[in-house]
């Protein structure tokens, strides 16, 4: 097997000429970021209502899809898909807070399980640098221990705090690319 001795990342001239649109959009999903942060309530219902048309759109797909195929086998499949897809795209629009509160539960229920699933393995396995994936688990256990107790009031706010955090860092990741490509 060969070693990489030089391994050497080309930017295209439109990048490094248009690096202002990058920082642009970074600083706007920083504070995008930062509103969803302090308005994580308005932020769950905003990101539930939105994921609810998803799922009505994603149903009306999955129903034209299934008329297309016709005869074959495919046909109820995608029948039953696009029912689920609509009935649970329908409640989510009509109450986006209960379905808030179902979809933390089950998030809460992931991280905890999860988190579980890497300390235990972290511990069975020791590779190497292994008590990171240790700590891992035991901060994602934490999280889901820390929703699971607040719940059905985090269900409010976790979805919205999460969306924040997750816009700040992209568009912290999006102003250090434009701020690397202004130096070029």
């Amino acid at each position: 097997m060969s070693e990489i001795q030089d391994l050497t990342v080309r930017v295209p001239p439109d990048m490094i000429q248009h690096w202002g649109w990058f920082l642009a959009l970074g600083i706007g999903l920083l504070l995008l970021g930062f509103a969803a942060v302090v308005r994580s309530v308005r932020a769950t219902v905003i990101s539930m209502l939105f994921f609810g048309w998803l799922l009505v759109l994603a149903g009306g797909i999955e129903a034209v899809q299934a008329f297309l195929v016709g005869r074959w086998a495919g046909f109820f499949l995608h029948l039953a898909a696009a029912v689920l897809f609509l009935i649970t795209g329908i409640v989510i629009l009509r109450r986006p807070v209960f379905g808030a509160e179902v979809a933390t539960i089950f998030m809460a229920m992931f991280f905890l399980i999860s988190g579980l699933f890497q300390l235990v393995a972290s511990l069975a396995l020791r590779q190497p640098d292994w008590g990171w994936q240790a700590l891992n688990g035991i901060i994602t256990s934490l999280l889901g221990i820390l929703v699971l107790a607040q719940w059905p009031a985090s269900g409010l706010w976790v979805i919205g705090l999460f969306v924040g955090i997750d816009l700040i860092f992209r568009g912290w990741a999006w102003v250090a690319l434009a701020l690397d490509l202004r130096k070029m």
